[in-house]
């Protein structure tokens, strides 16, 4: 009840300030869902269910921008995730779970704002990877936050103006461990250049995973990345570390780009394991614009993991798109991964993109085929 109130209570200030303003609040969401095969999930041979949030994840939001005069202009954006399928909300049953925070924005200085925010390396090199389309494109598990599977609390981010078709981007989250600093802080940079055909962007983000003296392991300013059978036995890892590069090129109605990570999962003497896990993914993918409306993309995505176990996954996908206006649009995608090795915890699985279903086996396929709408 206390938090329809809440919701209640933004949608009635939404409007008031619409009333008064209009250019300065914008509610805007998308809903997207679909109906999915899973071949090989948990063990079992096949699955058929409703799918949501398959090429754009489930949301509703409020933003909006003040002039203060002198250039400075305030800004805000408070947004929800939530499950079509149930209702029920995502990021951990948090209200505005994707996004909540307030900043001060300069033409001259760039801006900065304070709150639950993305990392700089998503925001400058995941828009140029095919993992813009969909969350098959990931790595599996997401091990190395491709598809922005955490987000960050306590932060603060500065993302400057554009000089010459170069930004940068840092942020910084408090950890707020009392008498320790650096337990549960986070910290990442990116910088990204846009041209024409060509852009490129690089990106670094640090994840400290808790002091486990001075509070519980894995409290952290970070969401968590151990969602699956693929890095779960590292879960108790001190810190994990990735770092991730990207370019694409676009040459008529065809895009073209590749991306390479590097994740460390360290230990100490807290942890489970004593060897550094590391990770290191490549992809590429092509989108093929065949129409205004219509579009194609096919990628392919490989994952070699080493140190206190070994495993290989090989992922191929495949996607079309159909917009039948500019907000809505039919779509269809579909994948096919294999895994050999361990994973730490035994022989590895196959686990498609940020799609986080254990497949219990050596391969997984997963299709759907479903609706979005954008408002």
């Amino acid at each position: 009840m206390r938090k329809l109130k809440v919701l209640a209570a933004a949608l009635g200030l939404a409007t008031c300030l619409c009333a008064h303003a209009q250019s300065s609040v914008t509610l805007y969401g998308i809903l997207d869902a679909g109906i999915a095969y899973i071949h090989n999930s948990g063990g079992q041979s096949s699955q058929w269910k409703m799918s949501t949030g398959n090429i754009s994840e489930n949301e509703w939001g409020l933003k909006g921008t003040e002039d203060l005069g002198g250039g400075i202009t305030a800004t805000f954006d408070v947004e929800s995730g939530f499950n079509l399928a149930t209702g029920e909300m995502n990021e951990g049953n948090r209200l505005f779970g994707r996004q909540a925070w307030i900043g001060l924005s300069s033409p001259t200085y760039g801006t900065v704002t304070l709150g639950r925010q993305y990392d700089a390396m998503t925001d400058v090199v995941q828009p140029i990877t095919g993992d813009f389309f969909s969350g098959i494109w990931a790595t599996p598990g997401d091990i190395d936050n491709y598809d922005d599977s955490a987000r960050f609390n306590n932060a603060v981010k500065w993302v400057s103006p554009t000089w010459g078709g170069v930004a940068l981007e840092g942020m910084y989250s408090f950890g707020g461990v009392a008498g320790a600093t650096g337990s549960g802080q986070v910290y990442s940079g990116g910088a990204s250049y846009s041209g024409s055909p060509v852009s490129v962007a690089a990106g670094y983000l640090h994840i400290n995973n808790g002091n486990a003296t001075l509070s519980t392991r894995g409290t952290s300013a970070s969401d968590s990345l151990f969602n699956s059978a693929v890095n779960s036995a590292y879960a108790s890892a001190n810190s994990i570390s990735i770092a991730r590069v990207a370019a694409q090129t676009v040459i008529d109605q065809v895009t073209v780009g590749a991306a390479y990570s590097y994740s460390e999962y360290v230990p100490d003497g807290a942890s489970t394991f004593t060897r550094s896990e590391k990770y290191q993914n490549g992809s590429v993918f092509g989108i093929w614009q065949v129409t205004p409306t219509f579009q194609t993309i096919v990628g392919y995505n490989y994952t070699k993991s080493t140190g206190d176990s070994s495993a290989s996954y090989h992922q191929a996908d495949i996607g079309v798109d159909y917009f039948l206006s500019k907000r809505t649009d039919f779509y269809a995608i579909a994948a096919y991964q294999h895994a050999s090795g361990q994973n730490g915890l035994g022989d590895a699985q196959a686990v498609i993109g940020s799609y986080d279903v254990n497949s219990g086996a050596d391969y997984q396929v997963l299709a759907v085929v479903g609706v979005r709408h954008k408002f």
